[in-house]
């Protein structure tokens, strides 16, 4: 494993980069974590050593938008509560070419969550993707508001209200202010959080046009609306497969050896190792 800081227009992008002994067999893998997590907690700390196994090298990294609020090397703040979708979208961009400059032009992009969301999108604009595997990721699109998505979880019943008050912060100047979340999160820039209503990707209008094979996985203590495996694969027009997990939450927790014996063998089958892929 190696420590890696990875230059931005913005904050860097800290991960750890894993390689097999003697060098990867079966090409590099791509890992986006989920809101407000990062690199060294749930999928993509788990994933990598396995990985490593089949003779993949992994980049599990931070975005900008990591875990909910840290400092660096001043008493600036950052993290999840910052976050913007087209700075995760350029983050994952970045991330991919200085894999690409490790020799991996063409990796499995993995992603969690919010991650898996942001993963569709990258595998639409980078169609040389080889593999998408989807962990848990949401719905996306404006109309998850409307339907009771993650942001209705965020912002609980008062939806309206803090949409309004987050508008009104923005047009006063004031959208790098933090507002408190009745939900998860519990505190977000009022841009952020107006983002989150508007620009998080499509994952079901996008699913059409990843050329890619896909593995979806959801538990099976997850909403099936929220989380939409099978919903995604009837859509997909390139070979995608659904697994459900039983007993299983969002961040399996205790279901992880499942995870990675679903991620492994289907990868696998999918992409059997031939020496020297890339």
């Amino acid at each position: 494993m190696e420590l890696v800081s990875i230059a931005t227009p913005g904050a860097p992008l800290d991960g750890l980069y894993y390689e097999p002994e003697g060098g990867a067999t079966a090409g590099g893998v791509l890992m986006f974590h989920g809101n407000t997590m990062n690199f060294y907690v749930g999928a993509l700390r788990f994933l990598p050593p396995a990985l490593v196994g089949l003779g993949y090298a992994c980049l599990a990294f931070n975005r900008r938008g990591h875990d909910i609020l840290g400092t660096r090397n001043s008493r600036l703040s950052e993290g999840g509560a910052y976050q913007i979708t087209r700075e995760a979208v350029e983050d994952n961009a970045i991330a991919a070419r200085w894999l690409a400059a490790k020799g991996h032009r063409a990796p499995v992009v993995i992603g969690h969550s919010n991650g898996g969301m942001l993963g569709v999108r990258h595998a639409v604009d980078h169609p040389q993707t080889r593999a998408l595997v989807l962990l848990s990721a949401g719905r996306g699109g404006p109309t998850s508001v409307e339907s009771g998505g993650t942001e209705g979880l965020l912002a609980g019943d008062r939806l309206l209200q803090l949409t309004a008050q987050a508008k009104a912060m923005v047009a006063a100047g004031r959208g790098r202010e933090l507002m408190f979340m009745p939900g998860w999160w519990y505190v977000i820039t009022a841009e952020s959080f107006l983002d989150r209503l508007t620009e998080v990707p499509d994952v079901m209008g996008l699913a059409p046009q990843v050329r890619c094979p896909v593995l979806f996985i959801r538990g099976d203590r997850e909403n099936a609306h929220r989380y939409p495996a099978e919903e995604f694969c009837e859509r997909a027009t390139a070979p995608a497969v659904a697994k459900v997990i039983p007993d299983c939450d969002h961040f399996y927790n205790g279901r992880e050896k499942t995870v990675i014996e679903e991620v492994t063998a289907w990868l696998g089958k999918t992409l059997p190792v031939k020496e020297g892929t890339r």
